[in-house]
């Protein structure tokens, strides 16, 4: 009796080997990376439009015969618009995946809130377009392949002022949100330092739908512009209610957070002559732009948004720095990421600086013919 329960525990226990052996040996079939992203919520489109870029990406990688002869699997995780769920889905990849590296996420206040857990689990994370400063600040495991809103705004003032030749602008922006107010500052501090004159400005609730009570104090101050660095949803409201109070003519420029086709479908003739400043334009004349144009036009039927080549820079580079790591772990991987310099993206060439910043060219867009046009491309001062 002793020993046919010895022998049942035994067999039990070989089968239980049995299973841990398979999940372990599945780990070494490919290399794991884990992206989480807004799938769902109020910025889906965010999400999906990443997400197209990093499957194009990890399709041609893995074309290639993957990296260190291992394919790229992508764990995607809808963090639903959420800086809670975006917490909470970076720390099931890293313990339950165990993901080497993550992408993600495109709003900043979600990227903060990852990079934390991120960081404290020493698991370098790339995000492709989260641009306010905090995101990389103080986290050594926590990179970037866009601008920085202090880069942007920089840039947009400098169009405004020595392109457009405008003098007098009214700023209104998202008094609560990190993206918005942080962009609507930088654009101010350099504005001003250029001898530009900031008419007025206004910061409103991210719950406000009406706008109109703001326009009309904006109009009354007779701005040359109106820069409005918001996200696409509250500027279709804005244009198709400033046109409504008299706002005529091209007067809006905005920062990244207007890129997006609900834009053009929503308010594109409200918007006609406007201009933001972005990561990437479909018709921007830079040598990889048109290969990977080429590339999402054969695999999707569509041009490209812009999240869709900051997707596949993030995690082209990400792929290039695993293949470049001395070995598939993360801090090797973190290592190589520091050591990226003049990598070749869809949206420029771009180095990663000291602090994990990249130092890349930025993109101005016009809105024309219910199209985003390449307009000009400046570096930040």
């Amino acid at each position: 009796m002793l020993s046919r329960r010895l022998f049942t525990a035994a067999v039990a226990s070989l089968a239980i080997a049995a299973v841990a052996c398979g999940g372990c040996s599945k780990k070494t079939d490919d290399i794991a990376v884990g992206a989480y992203l807004s799938l769902s919520g109020p910025d889906s489109t965010f999400g999906t439009d990443t997400r197209d870029g990093i499957e194009l990406a990890v399709e041609e990688t893995n074309a290639k015969g993957g990296v260190k002869g291992k394919k790229i699997r992508v764990i995607y995780e809808d963090d639903k618009s959420t800086t809670l769920e975006a917490s909470q889905k970076v720390r099931q990849l890293i313990d339950r995946d165990k993901v080497v590296a993550l992408l993600g996420e495109v709003a900043s206040s979600r990227s903060i809130a990852g990079g934390l857990i991120a960081n404290t689990s020493k698991v370098p994370m790339v995000t492709p377009s989260s641009t306010a400063v905090k995101v990389t600040e103080g986290r050594e495991y926590v990179f970037r392949t866009c601008f920085t809103d202090d880069q942007q705004g920089d840039v947009a003032a400098h169009f405004v002022f020595d392109k457009l030749k405008k003098k007098k602008v009214a700023v209104l922006y998202v008094a609560q949100d990190t993206y918005s107010s942080g962009l609507a500052q930088a654009f101010m501090t350099t504005f001003k330092e250029l001898g530009g004159e900031i008419v007025i400005e206004k910061g409103y609730q991210k719950s406000e739908t009406n706008f109109t009570t703001y326009l009309n104090e904006i109009k009354s101050k007779n701005p040359e512009i109106i820069f409005v660095p918001n996200y696409y949803t509250d500027m279709v409201q804005v244009a198709r209610q400033a046109k409504q109070a008299g706002i005529e003519g091209p007067m809006f420029v905005g920062g990244d957070g207007w890129d997006s086709a609900d834009l053009l479908a929503g308010a594109a003739a409200e918007l006609e002559g406007s201009h933001f400043t972005n990561h990437y334009a479909p018709d921007v004349p830079w040598p990889n732009s048109k290969k990977f144009l080429d590339a999402f036009r054969a695999k999707y039927k569509r041009d490209p948004s812009s999240l869709s080549a900051q997707g596949y820079d993030a995690a082209s580079l990400l792929f290039d720095a695993i293949g470049r790591a001395s070995e598939v772990k993360p801090e090797a991987v973190r290592q190589a990421l520091t050591e990226t310099k003049d990598f070749q993206g869809a949206t420029g060439n771009l180095t990663i600086d000291k602090n994990r910043n990249a130092n890349k060219p930025i993109v101005v867009v016009e809105i024309k013919a219910k199209k985003f046009t390449f307009a000009d491309q400046l570096m930040s001062r």
